[in-house]
């Protein structure tokens, strides 16, 4: 009774040192997972703490030398402006010419003559800047007695009177900037602009509809990658009852190509995964989540790699109640990411030779050691050393998969940096309303997000989309995805007319 009692307590110890150790970490801590060389010397001392050392060491290496940071080079068009305000040429600039008071009335060329110029610039902005493009339409009558008027533009909706500008304007700000739809309803009340709320519903709705086969044709493409990361976030949509909303997901796909797709999906469950992944042939690389496992264990021609990130997570949480081991797997996986950030840049042989070479066998002395260290008999198995170290060797299979494919990466942080704006997103609107809202913002951010990977502006790749789907065979909609848009039309982008003017 008195060991079951000792355990227990010891157990309900490490338990609280490691929420301790996690509330200090919030409030003093770094949020970053990352670990350097020599990360334990330069951790913040404590109140009442001393230092080791009474005089700093001497230095073991040189010390480059300062160098001043070179200033960027002035623009064209304000090389003797000394504001330092710098913009591209997309930014439309008005020209204001202010003349000397002694010249106001005199004619230039025969009392004075001008020998150069000085520049200013100052960055200014329109409240609520909205135009009303007013289209003049004369009605002519011919001398064969026929009455002839040129009809009006067609308009990215039918019988609509939004410009092709006002709805990428609406998606851009909702979905890039996270804009809500009624805020953007109070910045058009304050332009002077009267529309329903509704009616800024409607655009989105209507727009996720036109550019749905773009969406699908890049679902595609994903899909037929050889190496796909996917992920699941949650998101609020739909009413599962009375004051009540349902838990969906959004479960975020990253294909070869640089492309993503928000796929909706109502639970996160295993039917929901095969119901999206399909006939999807190659290299899943996750998280730690038991779906990918079983998924990839009944579907032949899928391969399974896992994320060391998310490995590592779980020793950064355990280091409250064991430090010194916890310390020592972190400097395990530190090791494996320094050989790859050393190759990242090389061709792909060398990043499979340094893999093969120096990565397998840091690999397999860290599950080695994970194993003798489990069999401490002082080590509890309700740790939390013990459990992320069995989180480690249950996956030891799928995270060794990156090792023998250079195409497969260390972790899945790059589909996690890609999936941002969904919690960025639902922390300003919330939720959706219902699961088809749902679905319609999936559709957008995932054409947004991809124009953002491929330095796409996402405002004239909508206002040029928006237009030219409509003329577009349905067997050449592949060609309006971002990555393809880029190659083929970038260069001479489709505009609204207000730009034209």
């Amino acid at each position: 009774m008195l060991f079951a009692l000792l355990a227990k307590q010891a157990s309900e110890i490490a338990d609280l040192k490691t929420q301790l150790k996690w509330f200090q970490n919030q409030i003093f801590g770094r949020k970053s997972e990352r670990r350097l060389a020599g990360d334990s010397k330069y951790i913040q001392l404590t109140l009442g703490s001393l230092l080791e050392e009474e005089s700093p060491p001497a230095p073991t290496e040189t010390v480059k030398e300062y160098q001043r940071r070179v200033k960027p080079e002035k623009l064209s068009e304000s090389s003797e402006d000394e504001s330092g305000l710098r913009f591209s040429s997309d930014v439309p600039v008005k020209t204001i010419t202010l003349k000397p008071e002694e010249i106001a009335n005199l004619e230039e060329g025969k009392v004075y003559e001008i020998i150069g110029e000085k520049v200013t610039h100052r960055l200014a902005q329109r409240p609520a800047s909205y135009v009303v493009l007013k289209y003049v339409r004369p009605v002519v009558k011919l001398k064969s007695a026929e009455v002839v008027s040129q009809p009006a533009p067609t308009g990215v909706f039918d019988r609509s009177f939004a410009d092709v500008s006002l709805v990428a304007g609406v998606l851009v700000d909702k979905f890039q900037y996270h804009l809500p739809l009624y805020r953007q309803h109070q910045r058009l009340a304050a332009g002077g602009v009267t529309i329903s709320r509704q009616t800024l519903t409607n655009f989105v709705a209507r727009a996720a509809d036109l550019l749905a086969p773009v969406y699908y044709a890049q679902l595609s493409s994903i899909l037929q990658s050889k190496v796909l990361a996917m992920d699941e976030t949650p998101i609020k949509a739909g009413q599962a009852s009375k004051g009540k909303l349902h838990q969906g997901f959004f479960w975020p796909l990253y294909g070869d190509k640089d492309e993503v797709a928000f796929p909706y999906g109502a639970t996160r469950a295993l039917t929901q995964a095969q119901e999206i992944l399909g006939e999807f042939a190659g290299t899943l690389v996750t998280d730690g989540y038991g779906v990918y496992s079983r998924y990839t264990s009944k579907v032949s021609g899928v391969s399974h790699a896992t994320c060391w990130a998310h490995t590592r997570r779980k020793f950064i949480e355990a280091e409250g109640s064991d430090a010194r081991r916890c310390q020592k797997a972190l400097e395990y996986i530190r090791v494996l990411y320094e050989i790859e950030e050393s190759v990242r840049d090389r061709a792909s042989s060398d990043i499979l030779c340094a893999r093969r070479e120096r990565s397998l066998p840091v690999v397999e002395e860290f599950f080695e050691w994970l194993s003798t260290e489990l069999t401490d008999l002082t080590i509890l198995p309700s740790s939390p050393f013990s459990k992320a170290a069995s989180y480690a060797i249950e996956r030891k299979a799928s995270l060794s998969v990156y090792l023998s494919d250079h195409a497969v990466p260390i972790d899945t942080n790059h589909l996690e940096r890609a999936l941002r704006p969904i919690p960025m997103g639902h922390k300003n609107w919330l939720f959706c309303w219902t699961e088809v809202g749902a679905e319609y913002v999936g559709k957008i951010q995932s054409l947004l997000v991809t124009c953002r990977l491929h330095g796409i502006n996402p405002y004239t790749y909508f206002v040029d989309v928006l237009q030219r789907i409509s003329i577009t065979k349905a067997a050449d909609v592949a060609d309006l995805t971002p990555i393809r848009w880029k190659e083929l039309f970038a260069h001479n982008p489709l505009k609204s007319d207000l730009e034209m003017q």
